[in-house]
């Protein structure tokens, strides 16, 4: 009788909690193992959704298959009312089995999403609403900043590119000098400093966040590991959708869904990742780098280098090989034609709105991150790396000297630079301008004359474009024109200065470039941007996006970043979009274009 009564109490212990939850349960007989068949109520015929399912991607989430085989997916992230952007995407069945779900990219944060799911199951054809609720956008909040998110200024989108997508990264000052390499003598050395974590995120064409990363989950805010700091600046989409990009002293891949591929730390002998890590046709991977206990030729000092390495690492991580532009630039690496001309309060991410203006060039420059000539100084600054399959070449942005070819037997094949401050042997290799005819341009110095024609100063991006020739003989470039220190000097109103996006033809045979495009001069200070930026050609729509990362970043106006999309032939503009922020000092570091409907095709 004990026993009986007891089993009832249990049994209806457990009805209610059955009850209560949401759980349906199938009475088992007295004698056999107690089994409860588990079913929670799902949204539509597959399973639950998983928000953020691998803890940095939070606008993301995952509807799971419960072992069913749906097809023909596509996914559609409705816009918020009144004209918000849809983003949709078909999904393989690849990634189907990859996530054992459908994934959702592309959610509005701190908002209950709609998602249209579509897909056909055992023949017949569903299509499902779903409800997926988020948490806010997070941020790094730090003295004197009070807005989390960007604040959209305009947005503008002509027909065809509303669902335009744009991933930024957006940083800070770099001023974390406990962590700046310190040597056994207690000199500080290379750019370790550099180590404030970087935002992440993706918007629309009305400025919505869509994406973002939360680097918090591997970025350490207490500043105890040294491998777990810096900056993540770049970012390269691998064939298959996936992120690629580094911070100081790693290196790491993840898929925008918030998986990771690999994280791996730099070689060693190698530091202070920063600027570029770029895929390359092999399946490596070209990084930016600095050298550590780098020989300062001439003398009986060693340190550790600033930004003037690349290397080549191969799918396991491993290095075959290095280019050292101490080595291949010689004395070069004193020429100081464009440095003494720069204005010190911005150099990079090092701004310092106190500093004096233009930057000094003296013999007793300790080493470190200082913008200064020679050996295990800020001396070249490289910035972007281009990889060229015709020669097996690397195209090199060095802000602090020009841009410059190298091939992998580490031989200078050109610069586009002026021809000022170079030895015999570099001069003879840099590119003379020339009109589309052919005929060479009155230029003299590092000015020109009668021209459109100009040379880029502290440049970003010299990338190889898709929009002109590539071929044995010609290579067209597209490059941010940053323009401090144009023509080796500060102008006598700093409000004369201005930024574009220019393409140039370069003629390999006759050592010629031409300038075959340019956008954003007649914009002037209102386009300006110190530091920083990129453009990018392309092919599918036949257009350059750029960022202009820090316009009014030297002046007590909100810093803006202005992205655009034009035309190269009409000169239209197609997306302008204007975001400001009140983070002093701020920059956004580069954009990328993001399709969406490639990310889920493997």
């Amino acid at each position: 009788m004990v026993k009986n009564v007891l089993r009832g109490v249990v049994s209806s212990a457990a009805l209610g909690a059955v009850l209560l939850t949401g759980i349906s349960a199938v009475y088992v007989p007295e004698g056999h193992a107690a089994v409860f068949e588990r079913k929670k109520e799902t949204q539509g015929e597959l399973g639950k959704v998983i928000v953020n399912p691998y803890k940095v991607a939070p606008l993301t989430a995952i509807i799971e298959r419960e072992g069913k085989d749906p097809k023909n997916i596509t996914v559609t992230v409705l816009g918020k009312p009144g004209g918000g952007v849809d983003i949709s995407y078909p999904v393989s069945e690849g990634a189907l089995l990859n996530h054992d779900g459908i994934p959702v990219f592309g959610l509005y944060d701190d908002y209950v999403n709609q998602v249209k799911v579509d897909y056909t199951l055992d023949g017949k054809k569903v299509s499902t609403i779903y409800k997926i609720r988020t948490n806010p956008f997070t941020a790094r909040m730090q003295e004197g900043r009070y807005e989390v998110k960007p604040k959209v200024d305009s947005a503008k989108a002509v027909k065809g590119f509303e669902g335009r997508l744009y991933m930024l990264t957006m940083m800070g000052n770099a001023d974390s000098k406990e962590w700046a390499w310190a040597r056994p003598d207690h000199k500080v050395h290379g750019a370790g400093e550099w180590l404030e974590p970087a935002e992440l995120y993706m918007v629309d064409t009305k400025g919505e966040i869509r994406w973002f990363f939360d680097s918090e989950q591997f970025y350490d805010k207490y500043g105890r590991s040294i491998d777990d700091q810096g900056r993540i600046m770049s970012m390269h989409q691998m064939p298959n959708g996936d992120l690629v990009f580094g911070m100081a002293q790693k290196y790491f891949r993840y898929t925008l869904m918030g998986e990771q591929a690999y994280v791996r730390k730099l070689p060693r002998g190698y530091i202070d990742l920063s600027h570029e890590v770029l895929p390359m046709p092999n399946g490596h991977m070209l990084l930016r780098v600095a050298k550590t206990n780098y020989s300062i030729p001439g003398t009986k000092e060693v340190a550790h280098t600033v930004r003037d390495h690349v290397i080549e690492v191969d799918d396991g991580g491993r290095v075959v090989e290095e280019w050292d532009l101490i080595a291949i630039m010689g004395k070069n690496q004193f020429r100081k034609d464009l440095i003494v001309g720069l204005d010190a309060r911005a150099v990079c991410l090092n701004i310092d709105m106190s500093a004096e203006h233009p930057v000094e060039v003296k013999e007793d420059i300790p080493f470190g991150d200082n913008t200064s000539t020679g050996a295990g100084r800020n001396w070249a600054h490289i910035n972007s790396i281009s990889y060229d399959k015709k020669d097996d070449s690397i195209i090199l942005s060095m802000r602090h000297q020009g841009i410059v070819k190298v091939g992998r037997d580490k031989q200078v094949k050109w610069i586009l630079a002026p021809n000022v401050g170079w030895t015999k042997d570099m001069s003879a290799k840099v590119l003379t301008p020339v009109d589309s005819k052919g005929n060479k341009l009155d230029c003299s110095g590092a000015t020109c004359n009668n021209t459109e024609f100009d040379w880029s100063f502290t440049q970003h991006t010299a990338w190889l474009s898709e929009r002109g020739e590539n071929n044995a003989q010609y290579a067209t470039i597209s490059v941010f024109d940053n323009g401090d220190g144009r023509g080796h000097e500060q102008p006598a109103i700093p409000r004369d200065k201005w930024s574009r996006a220019v393409e140039y033809k370069i003629d390999e045979k006759n050592m010629t470039v031409q300038q075959t495009w340019q956008f954003g001069k007649d914009r002037g200070w209102d386009w300006y941007s110190a530091v920083t930026s990129n453009v990018k050609y392309d092919p599918e729509k036949g257009t350059y996006w750029m960022l202009s990362g820090n316009v009014h970043l030297l002046s007590p106006e909100r810093t803006k970043g202005i992205i655009n999309e034009v035309d190269p032939k009409t000169g239209e503009v197609k997306v302008e979009l204007v975001l400001s922020n009140d983070k002093k000092p701020a920059v956004y570091y580069r954009s990328h274009l993001v399709k969406p409907e490639t990310l889920f095709q493997y």
